[in-house]
């Protein structure tokens, strides 16, 4: 049986309610007045519920033979357990404080989110506060008329009204149970009725006190809360008061189901093959936030890599339905390879505005120690340090390459030791600002330019040498040099001369590629990078074309630091980056072309990091340049060009002219043209002792091959040994090379 308001509260449901054959045996007409109590007894057994289990009916009962059952199995032994002990040793032991309470950065970036998503929040409802004021008041009378009818209800009892008449009914052959349920019946009512009607007086009163005696503000407040409360209770369920101050609909918050979906949609068979078997084979350690962002730390399934997530960046951040920019997946090779950290940020890096340089306004650099360098996709600061390696920066044009090599030339002029050796090869003027404090400073392609280049790189390879001469002698046993290089405390000590020196060349494959001096560049600056380091000199190297012409094998292979920004394919990105790279999944070429600025560092910590490199523009690269000058002034560190001394000796005489000098033609003691390499390199030292003191035929050798010489086989005094043909030198020189041995009446 069901009742009309079965629905409503308070209600019976079809299956609470008595029958009438129920109600009709427990108001059966008592025959003694004593059985009256036992029918009231009766009648309040009827209105509770039966929480027991009905006995099955004769009619219902199953016929049949009655078999014994199966025995029980034996239970089985329980599986052996590994120790507590081992299960928490091996267990992977969670950060005590997430990384946005670890760092300042992270924690200004989450508290500028959660500051700038409240206020949001207030500013977006606050203009609409009208708005809903008017809805509320609109839905005010219909809250009133809710009200009224449920106090009306609750005070009739009409939720009841079926079960009333039954149970009258079932009593009319017994006048006093009748009157008894009757009287009860009206006393509910009355009661009910009486607190409805005294709370309905005591809110008129109130409501007349304050409209009589109260402030003009607490009479419209008073007025606002009420119609706020009848409102919301008279608000259609179907439609909000307020709106929603985010687009939530576009945006779906990140949860571990989106990123399931999202990584199955990838359509990467070693995953769907794992939740095909398993589906819970991808594993979520936390969602959590993280600067300006939420961070995933997944497992994949086994046999999945994140190299593959990582390879699939745009599908993912398609699934995730959110911009690329914003969709940062790496992988975690110390756990395992499977291992996915996923960070969503709340915007696009590229539409993020670019974090402000730290050494913008103020301080000095150490480069010995890290210097800021950018920020990576979580708002974290990224650092790298210059001292004791070499660099390559790489990508297509107009990513943000020139802008980071200038920004490393900035931070150094603001240590006042360096000194900058700067050659900007493309000619233009990104790099003119720092012409106030190089040691040399040099823009433009042309013949003299690249004299002065060369004339430049043979100097630094000089001074190479010296600063090696000055460890090998007067700093042996000094404890300030420990293990054989230029330290902190010896590039302070002027006396030295072991500054730092910071060569950087932009465009370099117009210095490896010339025609004239390419051979040559490439055999000294090789040296300088494999060498230069422990001296004290560190060269970069920047280019939009990176291969074997523009950056040397043996150049690329010796380069410490690595930064790579946008790049068209996997063969460049492993150029830059180094081999195997981008198969494991640290790829540039996956940056778009809005990502200006952003590129992945490889060398200075264990794993490749990306990086939003700190920009600064023009006007304040020449204020940062002027109060790096002003440093250098006081200190008395001001040196080469920028001081005002002229530049080096551009001199383009090469090996083969200094060979040519102490080889004549007609060689009393090697008649045939041929000489040991080691003979040779004894004739440049004495000859040249600032450039050749030291060298080895070997490295004579080495010099005149990047000048198309072979080596021979030279027999003298019956032994055998390495050597050089004069004419193969005067064959390369032309026929110009002897004239000045002709004029002195030499040979």
């Amino acid at each position: 049986m069901s009742t009309p308001d079965e629905n409503q509260p308070g209600g019976y449901t079809p299956d609470d309610a008595p029958d009438v054959a129920q109600l009709e045996a427990m108001f059966a007409v008592p025959s003694r007045p004593e059985d009256v109590g036992e029918a009231l007894a009766a009648l309040d057994d009827a209105n509770t519920l039966d929480q027991g289990v009905a006995e099955a009916a004769d009619d219902d009962a199953l016929t049949g033979e009655v078999i014994d059952a199966p025995a029980s199995p034996e239970p089985e032994a329980p599986a052996p357990t590994r120790g507590r002990v081992i299960e928490h040793r091996d267990a992977e032991r969670r950060a005590v404080l997430p990384d946005w309470l670890t760092s300042r950065d992270a924690f200004l970036a989450s508290a500028r989110w959660a500051a700038g998503y409240a206020g949001h929040v207030c500013a977006y409802h606050g203009v609409r506060l009208p708005l809903y004021a008017l809805r509320l008041a609109g839905r005010a009378p219909i809250g009133a008329a809710r009200i009224s009818r449920s106090v009306y209800r609750w005070a009739a009892d009409t939720s009841n009204t079926e079960v009333r008449r039954e149970l009258l009914a079932s009593t009319a052959g017994d006048p006093h149970t009748y009157l008894r349920v009757k009287r009860e019946m009206r006393g509910t009512a009355f009661r009910r009725g009486g607190v409805a009607v005294l709370g309905l007086g005591g809110a008129s009163a109130g409501t007349a006190a304050v409209a009589a005696n109260a402030d003009p503000i607490w009479q419209a407040a008073t007025v606002a809360v009420a119609l706020g409360v009848l409102g919301i209770v008279g608000r259609n369920r179907e439609a909000k008061i307020a709106e929603t101050a985010t687009a939530t609909a576009k945006v779906p918050p990140l949860t571990g189901d989106l990123i399931r979906d999202a990584l199955l949609a990838l359509r990467l068979g070693s995953v769907n093959q794992g939740v095909k078997q398993d589906a819970a084979s991808i594993r979520f350690l936390s969602i959590v936030r993280d600067g300006a962002g939420f961070r995933a730390d997944i497992d994949l399934p086994p046999g999945a890599t994140a190299a593959e997530v990582v390879e699939k960046r745009s599908q993912l951040a398609s699934g995730l339905r959110r911009p690329k920019g914003c969709v940062w997946p790496e992988g975690d090779p110390d756990v395992h390879e499977g291992r996915l950290v996923l960070y969503v940020a709340d915007r696009s890096l590229s539409e993020t505005k670019p974090a402000a340089w730290p050494l913008a306004v103020k301080g000095t650099a150490n480069v010995f120690d890290p210097i800021p360098l950018g920020v990576d996709p979580r708002g974290r600061k990224v650092e790298t340090t210059l001292m004791y390696v070499a660099g390559i920066i790489g990508s297509i044009p107009r990513m943000g390459k020139t802008f980071s090599l200038r920004l490393l030339l900035l931070t150094a002029a603001l240590d006042p030791r360096v000194e900058i050796h700067a050659h900007d090869l493309r000619g233009g003027a990104d790099l003119a600002p720092l012409a106030k404090v190089a040691h040399y400073y040099r823009s433009g392609d042309d013949p003299e330019d690249m004299a002065a280049l060369l004339a430049d790189v043979r100097a630094m390879q000089k001074e190479m040498m010296r600063r090696y001469k000055v460890i090998r002698t007067t700093l042996k046993g000094d404890p300030r040099c420990p293990e054989g290089k230029v330290t902190d405390a010896l590039a302070s000590d002027k006396s030295l001369g072991l500054h730092p020196i910071l060569a950087a060349y932009d465009e370099t494959q117009v210095m490896y590629e010339h025609p004239q001096y390419g051979k040559e560049l490439r055999t000294l600056i090789e040296d300088l990078v494999r060498r230069g380091p422990a001296a004290g000199i560190m060269v970069w190297h920047a280019t939009q074309r990176p291969d074997d012409k523009s950056i040397p094998k043996s150049v690329s292979s010796n380069a410490g630091l690595r930064l790579a920004f946008k790049v068209v394919d996997a063969t460049v990105n492993n150029m830059i980056l180094g081999p195997g790279m981008y198969g494991a999944g640290y790829s540039s070429t996956t940056f778009s072309r809005k990502d200006l600025g952003v590129a992945y560092l490889v060398g200075e910590s264990d794993d490749p990091v990306i990086v939003r490199t700190y920009y600064v523009d023009g006007p304040g690269a020449e204020t940062i340049a002027d109060r790096a000058r002003a440093i250098r002034e006081a200190q008395g560190r001001l040196t080469g060009m920028a001081a005002g001394d002229a530049p080096a000796d551009t001199d383009d005489s090469t090996i083969l002219d200094h060979l040519m000098d102490v080889w004549p033609a007609e060689d009393a003691e090697w008649p045939n043209g041929k000489v040991w390499s080691e003979v040779l390199a004894e004739r440049l030292a004495t000859s040249k002792p600032a450039l050749y003191e030291g060298w080895t035929g070997a490295q004579v050798n080495a010099a005149v091959k990047a000048h198309g010489i072979d080596t021979a086989q030279v027999k003298h005094r019956g032994k055998n040994r390495a050597g050089l043909v004069r004419d193969a030198l005067v064959q390369e020189l032309g026929a110009l090379a002897d004239l000045p041995a002709d004029e002195s009446g030499e040979g």
